[in-house]
């Protein structure tokens, strides 16, 4: 092996990370992580921001619009992705979590050159391909992060990457349409932008040292979970797990359609020809997001930070629901309302994919991996969100898009935060 690719426990700069001030390896460990996400999004959202007109006729379905054609086409490759991640991710160890992570994106950036050649309808099948290999990409990129005394810190900031990045890229492809890109060229011209420097920051995040007997001690270890640790862990808490995977169905459906469809309820609410609004916009939210899910490390006993985590997701799920009642009673404007959703959403949202699970593997005890239940509450959230565009497009096709996300917000706001309380008093019990 040459020293591109030498193991990460014999290179310099990993023996470095390994003997650096905490602050150091935040910032270096940060900074690689929250840009290999970032780039992934380049390979996923800037489609999204295509209006993509017309509709098309299915057998035992009828027409369905074009553009919600493509989405749930991409949304089922993604969630198949998470159903397969269930056992690829919980199983993966760390030596090949680089070279899977290159060959996934990669795999998806091919897939967008079919959607480009592929006639008509038929590009759909691009983006089912598209969307397959990328579901594996969290769960690579967080088992890097995991079992860490600052797993908080780490990854409050790789979840700040989908949240600024997915506005980042639809601007992006806007600008790229604007330039005179064609629309279904878009998509695969904005991911070539990012190959290369997805390439190199995967390179620095391979380069990090494992867990410390440290992060061992004060977090549990962590190990690759086979199919039988699998089955007794869901068994051991299945109520609690069930309540959080209803949760995340719930969330992850609220938030897909306010990512997909952010263009259009902007357009809505009249900011058609402010493009940079759908970045703007997410930068307050990933900002205050970080700080929330940060102040958690400050908490050294696990089983009061998973009742901590419970409660920050609930004043998320709260959030939702007063800001929309502010704007509707004529308190605040659109844009706060739009960026008063977005933090409460993601409050309640991200720790899923970080904290809430890396806490509740300590505050257990059970030795394993929190990319399981995050693949598992995963892979049925976007089942979730294929629904509510089906729903949306049959059942509410005369409601507009800013209609339909008001009615929403309401819903999750209610169903979420009884559901947060339940699963807070569950988990509050079990590890008492």
């Amino acid at each position: 092996m040459n020293g591109a690719v030498r193991p990460a426990s014999t290179h310099p700069l990993t023996r470095w990370l390994s003997r650096a001030h905490p602050s150091w390896f935040a910032i270096y460990t940060i900074t690689a992580a929250f840009s290999v996400y970032f780039c992934m999004y380049a390979f996923r959202k800037p489609f999204a921001v295509g209006t993509f007109a017309g509709s098309v006729d299915l057998p035992l379905v009828g027409a369905l619009d074009l553009k919600i054609l493509f989405l749930i086409s991409q949304v089922l490759g993604y969630a198949l992705s998470k159903f397969v991640g269930i056992k690829v991710v919980s199983e993966m160890t760390g030596d090949r979590r680089a070279w899977s992570l290159v060959g996934v994106i990669g795999a998806s950036w091919l897939a967008l050159l079919l959607f480009a050649v592929l006639p008509g309808p038929w590009k759909a099948v691009g983006l089912f391909l598209n969307g397959l290999p990328l579901g594996m990409v969290w769960g690579l990129t967080f088992g890097f992060l995991e079992g860490r005394r600052l797993t908080e810190v780490l990854g409050a900031g790789l979840s700040a990457s989908y949240i600024v990045a997915s506005g980042a890229v639809k601007t992006a492809g806007k600008l790229a349409l604007d330039a005179g890109v064609a629309e279904h060229w878009m998509p695969f011209a904005v991911g070539a932008v990012f190959i290369l420097p997805l390439a190199g920051f995967v390179w620095l995040l391979a380069r990090l040292p494992p867990p410390s007997a440290e992060d061992e001690a004060l977090r549990t270890k962590r190990v690759p979970m086979d199919g039988p640790a699998r089955r007794r862990f869901t068994l051991a808490f299945l109520p609690g797990l069930t309540l959080l995977t209803l949760l995340y169905v719930l969330l992850t459906a609220y938030r897909d359609f306010r990512d997909n469809f952010a263009r259009e309820i902007w357009d809505a609410l009249g900011y058609s020809e402010s493009p940079a609004i759908m970045t703007t916009s997410e930068l307050p939210v990933a900002a205050g997001v970080l700080v929330v899910l940060a102040l958690l490390m400050l908490i050294r006993d696990n089983r009061k930070a998973l009742v901590a985590v419970h409660l920050i997701m609930l004043a998320g799920t709260v959030l939702i629901g007063a800001s929309t009642w502010a704007w509707q009673a004529g308190l605040i404007g659109p844009a706060a309302w739009m960026v008063s959703v977005g933090l409460g959403l993601y409050v309640g949202y991200v720790p899923f994919g970080c904290v809430l699970f890396d806490r509740l593997i300590a505050a257990t005890g059970f030795l394993g991996t929190a990319g399981f239940m995050i693949y598992v509450t995963d892979a049925f959230g976007y089942l979730g969100s294929v629904g509510l565009m089906l729903y949306k497009n049959f059942g509410q096709q005369g409601l507009s898009w800013l209609d339909f996300f008001v009615g929403f917000s309401w819903v999750t706001f209610g169903v979420c935060s009884a559901f947060f309380v339940g699963s807070m008093v569950y988990f509050a019990w079990k590890t008492r």
